[in-house]
């Protein structure tokens, strides 16, 4: 019986040795600018085997019996394929295929474990179905984010999400096209993330994850990230000129320089500009200028490898009118839109340049390389407490600051089967360099007059980053993902006002755990299970005189969540969430840095819901609860100020094949502790926003309404102690910046 069994298995590996198998690679392009598509789902019918593209569209199978196959392609808005293949023996059949854009069918959307921890259902679906009018509206994409502006249309929105007042950036990353937009040990706060350079119509898709689960993402990852993607190619050259209420003016345009010739050869470029104008709806006219231009080249240097090169300028400079005390509405002594300090505004500027390269190797590695540059100057005057300080002058103060901004990002990546299982591994660096010259916090006067420098120095800050991330699928329901992450900075700060000047030098590193679980029961249901640390660095200027103590601050964090599809044309996402910070931030702007302050815990609630209610209208909306609380206080001494503690936004879409389409939105913000004993409220407001468009193959004709029941509304709140001209002494309450009134604004695009 042995003799015959070890015969047996001698014959099994014999023919298997012999035997004559195939395989079946291809390609998978965008039929509309013939370029290749990542992330396409490759389903080999009746085997099993399945997979999805990679950064050059590529997708292969090995170890064929020779046969006749089915490959069905998908991917979200795209109309699915099904291409019939033979595979010949000891050959390897070469498909290529184009997939033509479609309206979204939320029937097609399956629930997959092939690249679960990458999965962005919400977010693919979200920016097709949607109308971008603005950058607002590009950060609203992520489910639970909410922003406010409190410093006119120049200044970077403030941001909350899952029980974050994240400021201006302390607690998110943001990058655009994996170029960072957070700026460390910022003249206006730390982490601070100005969107204003990224052009709305060029934005193709938003990736995110809220948490700290991802271990290529690093710094202010603790909240969640997000990477907007710009177009690689345009579909057609175009011209936008849009005009509104309050003096409001924009002009687009968008030139497609390589055209079809430039398709045949996998290549595109193409050349952008956009120019804004507004007064606002202020009592004190903004003079709110902006000016962005962007080029883009996307393309193959080598058959297996893509070079996209991004050059960019922005310069943005306005007026505003600042927070205004609720007093000063309530004694008559100015209007809801008044200033008290209509000197207030700022100016800024950027310009970028990013080069991104990308090679699959013979033996299928994904070689990723990303060098990047950033030219940025920042000069803002603000005025958040009057007459408190200086009862003469005034408390208006001055932050400015010119920076170099200098990157890496580089990985290595593998996909490989081990039995029936599947890995990718992927081992990263990264590279970030800041220098600053003259960061300053001054004490002004009418925006003209410097009374007393507080703080002038310069900043060398530098941060670099070691990753190794394996997702491994362990069956075809059965995913898990694991990375660790160091992180080591290293600050120096030269004080411009000490005599003699003196340079202090600090620095520290932090490891990153990450630990995610995936399940899928069926096509239409997905368990997750997210684990990790992640962290937010703090402000040079804060970090050194503490020697490098304490200011890598860790977040620990967690999620229980679950995607399902509990009918054909409706997705769900829902999800329990934990997150413990060893240290919270307080920005002071008066003293120009963040303060450390105490541990924190945050908990809630998230769900998200996507419904086709028929083939051209869809329904989606968010709910997002917190509970967060300042560890060690005394309870009701415990609140964290302006943290969200319940918001939802949602809304209906509409895509007619006669091209009519737009959507009705809503956003909600419950009221909020203003201060740590909830003595103080920062009221929630309920506002409507509408965008209807009429699009054919030449023009598009559309209008655009925020605020479309004319709310009056507080869009952003602080508890601030602060003393008018002629008051003897100071009040803390509610200081707030208005949100726009009734608001339209018609938009014409001439396609050519």
């Amino acid at each position: 019986m042995k003799k015959f069994t070890l015969l047996f298995c001698f014959l099994i590996v014999g023919l298997r040795a012999f035997a004559h198998l195939g395989g079946i690679s291809g390609v998978v392009y965008d039929q509309s600018t013939r370029l290749p598509l990542k992330d396409v789902t490759v389903l080999l019918s009746g085997s099993g085997k399945a997979t999805v593209t990679n950064e050059l569209g590529q997708y292969r199978f090995e170890d064929l019996v020779p046969a006749k196959y089915k490959i069905e392609l998908s991917h979200v808005s795209f109309t699915a394929q099904v291409v019939e293949v033979t595979v010949a023996s000891d050959e390897t059949a070469f498909l290529k295929t184009e997939l033509a854009g479609a309206n979204v069918e939320l029937s097609e959307v399956t629930v997959s474990t092939r690249r679960a921890h990458d999965q962005q259902l919400i977010s693919s679906l979200d920016i097709k179905l949607r109308p971008i009018t603005n950058s607002q509206e590009i950060l609203r994409i992520v489910p639970g984010l909410f922003i406010g502006q409190h410093a006119g249309g120049g200044k970077a929105e403030q941001i909350f999400l899952r029980g974050f007042d994240i400021d201006h950036g302390t607690d998110i990353r943001l990058t655009v096209d994996g170029m960072p937009v957070n700026m460390v040990s910022h003249a206006h706060g730390q982490g601070y993330a100005d969107l204003h350079f990224v052009i709305p119509e060029l934005v193709k898709g938003v990736d995110f994850k809220k948490g700290t689960y991802t271990t290529d993402k690093g710094n202010f990852s603790t909240a969640g990230w997000a990477d907007f993607r710009t177009k690689d190619a345009l579909e057609k050259s175009f011209v936008k000129l849009e005009a509104g209420q309050f003096d409001t003016y924009r002009a687009v345009a968008g030139i497609d320089l390589l055209g079809q010739k430039g398709r045949e050869k996998n290549q595109s470029a193409y050349i952008a500009s956009e120019y804004s104008f507004t007064n606002s709806y202020f009592d004190n006219p903004q003079n709110f200028n902006r000016l962005n231009v962007v080029g883009k080249y996307h393309g193959h240097i080598t058959p297996n490898t893509n070079l996209t090169l991004t050059g960019s300028t922005f310069w943005s400079k306005w007026n505003h009118s600042g927070q205004v005390p609720d007093r000063a509405i309530e004694s008559g002594l100015i209007g809801f839109y008044g200033s008290i300090d209509p000197t207030e505004g700022g100016e800024t500027s950027r310009t970028n340049f990013n080069a991104q390269f990308v090679t699959v190797t013979p033996r299928n590695f994904v070689i990723k390389n990303q060098v990047f540059y950033s030219n940025y100057n920042f000069e803002l005057y603000s005025n958040f407490t009057f007459f408190l300080e200086d009862s003469l002058n005034g408390d208006q103060i001055r932050q400015k600051e010119r920076r170099n901004l200098y990157g890496y990002n580089g990985s290595i990546s593998k996909e490989s089967f081990i039995g029936k299982t599947n890995w990718v591994t992927t081992l990263g660096v990264q590279y970030r360099h800041d220098l600053t010259r003259g960061t300053e916090l001054s004490h002004t006067k009418n925006r003209t007059e410097t009374l007393e420098h507080y703080k002038l120095g310069n900043i060398n800050e530098l941060n670099a980053a070691v990753y190794l991330d394996e997702v491994v699928r362990l069956t075809d329901r059965f995913s898990v993902n694991a990375g660790i992450r160091v992180d080591y900075f290293r600050d120096q700060y030269e004080d411009l006002l000490s005599q003699p000047v003196t340079k202090q030098h600090a620095s520290d590193a932090i490891v990153s755990p990450k630990l995610n679980f995936y399940y899928t029961f069926n096509p239409n249901v997905q368990l997750y299970l997210n684990t990790g640390k992640g962290f937010h660095s703090n402000d040079t200027r804060v970090v050194v005189p503490q020697g490098g103590k304490q200011i890598l601050p860790g977040a620990y964090g967690s999620d229980l969540g679950v995607i399902f599809k509990p009918f054909p044309k409706m997705v769900v996402n829902a999800a329990a969430w934990y997150l413990w910070m060893q240290q919270e931030f307080v920005y002071v702007g008066d003293a120009g840095v963040v303060e450390p302050s105490g541990k924190s815990r945050r908990q809630g609630l998230d769900l998200s819901v996507r419904y086709q209610l028929t083939k051209t209208l869809y329904a989606d909306a968010d709910f997002n609860t917190a509970k967060p609380r300042a560890v060690g206080e005394m309870e009701g001494m415990n609140y964290l100020p302006l943290a969200p503690v319940f918001t939802s936004a949602g809304g209906l879409s509409l895509q007619m094949p006669n091209g009519l389409n737009g959507s009705l939105r809503y956003r909600y913000i419950a009221n909020r502790p203003a201060n740590e004993d909830n003595s103080i409220v920062a009221k929630g407001y309920f506002v409507t926003d509408m965008q209807l468009n009429y699009t054919k193959s030449r023009y598009s004709v559309g209008l655009s309404v925020q605020n479309l029941l004319n709310t009056k509304w507080k869009e952003t709140q602080f508890a601030t102690k602060s003393r008018l001209k002629d008051e003897a002494e100071p009040v803390e309450e509610i200081h707030f910046t208005p949100g726009t009134p009734f608001f339209a604004k018609l938009g014409v695009t001439l396609f050519f």
